[in-house]
């Protein structure tokens, strides 16, 4: 079984419940406030820990109490954090207002944007491992960790939120593209929505791609996924679930996606596995410690 190497932000989310959200200049009554550890590198290296991947987190913490809070917290996970630094700054702190089993998020980087491609370079990536990344840390880091994976064999995987623009040399280093129907419109530039065809976003999938072999993983939430692997196209289905909260979502199935294809699973089989893996998160309150267990997982499916 190969190991999943996870570059990216570490995060002490604090969470206000409400009935709903606020209009713009408009204080509403919150219902309580909540802490959670998130950031998107941690999500996803959480949930690859927890269904039996071998991982390792590379990112920075700051010095100060919620740093110490998340090294406890991940390391209590199975985390290695040999790769995770301290810098001269605060933690990366996420404020979420949570309203009507949805989200909104602002995100301040803190630490995370201190995390550099020396910090990445020398991890021990192999040939069978998997390397994860996403946007809530320098693009130049995440450059030099991919091209540091693809020299190694291992399989890269780039989750692109939030969404901006890349250079088309970092979307080359891509094998696995994951991301939802707005992240890829916008990098492709074109308008979509809920409401488009399967057929139309495989069709912006394919202008996107950057290698004829490269896959596209898009995530529909209640209407599951699709996938343009290299020529062949995937869908799978979605699971009518109860959420309660979408936080750590995308990153619960990205995590998932990188144990299994660690694990030699062929991408459907992956694919199919993951979105089960992110049905069981909604439905659970905040994003870390929402992260099912492999045998959670297999239960549902």
């Amino acid at each position: 079984m190969g190991r999943v190497f996870v570059a990216g932000s570490i995060n002490m989310d604090v969470v206000a419940t409400a009935d709903r959200h606020p209009r713009v200049g408009e204080t509403v009554a919150g219902k309580q406030v909540l802490y959670f550890p998130g950031g998107k590198g941690a999500n996803q290296a959480v949930a690859a820990s927890r269904l039996g991947a071998r991982t390792t987190l590379i990112g920075r913490l700051g010095k100060d109490s919620f740093g110490a809070e998340l090294r406890t917290f991940l390391g209590a996970q199975g985390i290695d954090l040999g790769s995770v630094h301290e810098a001269d700054t605060h933690t990366g702190t996420a404020i979420i207002t949570i309203a009507e089993s949805d989200n909104t998020i602002v995100v301040i980087p803190g630490s995370n944007a201190l995390v550099r491609a020396e910090d990445v370079v020398a991890v021990p990536l192999a040939k069978g491992d998997v390397a994860v990344s996403q946007f809530e840390i320098p693009l130049p880091t995440i450059a030099a960790f991919f091209a540091r994976a693809r020299e190694a064999g291992a399989t890269t995987v780039l989750n692109p939120a939030p969404a901006q623009k890349m250079s088309t040399e970092l979307l080359a280093l891509v094998d696995i593209l994951v991301l939802n129907e707005t992240e890829l419109g916008f990098l492709a530039g074109v308008e979509l929505s809920a409401d488009d065809t399967a057929a139309r976003i495989i069709e912006v999938a394919r202008k996107l791609q950057a290698r004829e072999d490269q896959t596209i993983c898009v995530t529909l939430g209640k209407r599951g996924v699709l996938a343009l692997a290299g020529r062949d196209e995937i869908s799978v289905p979605g699971r009518v679930v109860k959420a309660v909260d979408t936080t750590g979502a995308g990153d619960c199935f990205v995590g998932a996606l990188a144990a299994q294809l660690a694990d030699g699973v062929a991408l459907r089989a992956a694919l199919t596995f993951a979105n089960a893996a992110a049905s069981i998160s909604v439905q659970r309150m905040g994003a870390g410690p929402s992260m099912p267990t492999a045998a959670e997982v297999a239960a549902v499916l």
